[in-house]
């Protein structure tokens, strides 16, 4: 932060100059944050984007990238300037087409300067040129770009986008995307959505795949890389891609087995969550060694790293939940992210259920007595974790338990109900722990402060009471885990944060 020091002289100096008509003095320019106290840098004030298209060319030999946004806004006051979120290099930026002068500050932010303000609820086109090689570019001491031995990969949580497109990089900011791709022929490009078509022309193959649904920035992925690509159509009609690098050695033969079940998955999941929300389906598993998962929209990132130890469903069911719980409902804000983490949890036990691998219940109990009261499991919050446990496996397990604890305490009928009228009620929206818990209480009827303040927000194992109440009685010893728990216990043990730390997505 820098002081501004106001000398006599300056004053006076003031005095004489020309007053600044009210109607320039309104503009000012859009905060370079969005206003999240976990991450107060990531996003930007000042506008609300709608879509971005994205034109770019990749070289896999070189992992250099060239692109051009045109990003489509709309401003949210009079902006004098605003930021985006970015790391490559920008050769010229436009804002409805004319140029604009542009400089870059802090870590990450592109700062814009119109040559005209723009006043509060304009439609705003701004595009931008821009080059660089993504594998070279960290901040805050990391990069959530993956060289890979065929190209590259972009996905990450909370953020990815900085090292390939500008953007407006916070999940309160959805927007539709259409993501162009170029690349040498030979070689694939796996975006988010449908692929709308894919031609040759003078040794180059372009990629063109759309997202028509709203889409958080961390969301969106891609991987350029020489792929197999299968295509299936569900049950419910909805098409599948799916892409493995050609280059997976041992571990293609159970990623394959477990990815190709995406279809079936989607459909069981469905019957709890409601129709799935997207007309594309799918999952790819480049040639990285990284370790984790993420739920990019329509189509699921899996590391090789996670089917070392053979087929695991459980993570595909992990990662498919997210298209209800974190995709379709979204954050507000990173505290929020049991709305994420806790559902996609519950759904791999209600997969070992239909499996017949152990009940969701038997799971449940199983997490409460591996924990004794001082473990430092018990002193996450899962409701706001805060920003260095936001991926500790507590927000995951304990957030599983209050599911577990609220079914226990309303019953099958409204809890079963909530989890399918949730994802419609706030459907391509975004939402806070406060709001599901008024929606439970309001669906059920039930008053549940307590309940919710128990296991979500303490920090500190529930007392027997409490556990008996939800059916989560200490048995002698801990119960001997259900048959599902080491495909479970997998999905956080093989998952690694680009920035060390550990956790499933």
């Amino acid at each position: 932060m820098h002081r501004r020091i106001i000398v006599p002289g300056a004053l006076a100096m003031a005095a004489l100059l020309p007053a600044i008509p009210a109607t320039a003095a309104s503009f000012s320019p859009g905060a370079p944050g969005i206003g999240d106290p976990y991450y107060p840098a990531y996003g930007n004030g000042g506008y609300d984007v709608s879509h971005y298209d994205l034109r770019l060319k990749y070289q896999p030999a070189t992992d250099r990238l060239e692109g051009t946004a045109t990003i489509l806004a709309r401003t949210t006051q009079d902006l004098s300037r605003f930021n985006l979120d970015f790391l490559l290099d920008v050769s010229e930026v436009r804002v409805n087409g004319t140029k604009a002068s542009f400089a870059t500050a802090g870590e990450h932010e592109l700062v814009i300067t119109p040559k005209s303000p723009l006043r509060k609820g304009a439609p705003v086109t701004v595009v931008v040129r821009y080059s660089g090689v993504p594998s070279e570019k960290r901040a805050y001491g990391f990069t959530s770009w993956h060289r890979t031995p065929d190209g590259g990969v972009a996905a990450n949580e909370p953020e990815a986008a900085w090292w390939w497109f500008p953007g407006n990089d916070h999940p309160l900011d959805k927007a539709t995307y259409d993501v162009s791709v170029q690349v040498p022929d030979g070689s694939q490009a796996i975006s988010n959505g449908t692929l709308q078509s894919s031609a040759s022309r003078a040794g180059w193959t372009r990629w063109n795949w759309r997202s028509d649904k709203p889409q958080a920035t961390y969301l969106a992925t891609l991987a350029v890389g020489r792929f197999d690509l299968t295509t299936s159509t569900t049950d419910s009609g909805i098409p599948v891609v799916n892409a493995y690098s050609k280059d997976l050695g041992p571990h293609a033969g159970a990623a394959r087995a477990s990815v190709e079940r995406t279809g079936e998955i989607a459909d069981w999941l469905a019957g709890y969550f409601g129709p799935y929300p997207y007309n594309a389906l799918g999952g790819y598993v480049p040639n990285t060694d990284t370790g984790y998962a993420l739920e990019t929209q329509t189509r699921p990132f899996y590391s090789p790293r996670q089917f070392a130890n053979g087929s695991n469903t459980s993570l595909v069911v992990h990662e498919l939940a997210h298209q209800w719980y974190g995709d379709l409902v979204s954050v507000t804000g990173w505290k929020e992210i049991w709305i994420n983490e806790g559902f996609a949890r519950y759904a791999q036990w209600l997969w070992s259920e239909h499996e017949g691998e152990g009940t969701a219940q038997e799971l449940a109990d199983h997490v409460y007595a591996s924990h004794p009261a001082n473990d430092p499991f018990w002193t996450v919050r899962p409701g706001d974790p805060g920003p260095e446990h936001q991926f500790d496996i507590a927000v995951y397990d304990r957030g599983a338990l209050a599911l577990q604890a609220l079914r226990n305490e309303i019953g099958d009928e409204a809890f079963f109900a909530i989890l399918k009228g949730w994802p419609r009620t706030y459907a391509h929206g975004n939402a806070t722990v406060a709001e599901f818990r008024r929606y439970a209480e309001e669906v059920s009827g039930r008053p549940l402060a307590a309940l919710f303040d128990t296991w979500l927000f303490q920090p500190s194992k529930p007392a027997a009471p409490a556990a008996r109440a939800a059916s989560l009685a200490p048995a002698a010893g801990t119960p001997v885990a259900p048959k599902s728990w080491k495909k479970i216990a997998a999905t956080n043990d093989a998952h690694e944060h680009g920035r060390g730390r550990a956790h499933a997505h």
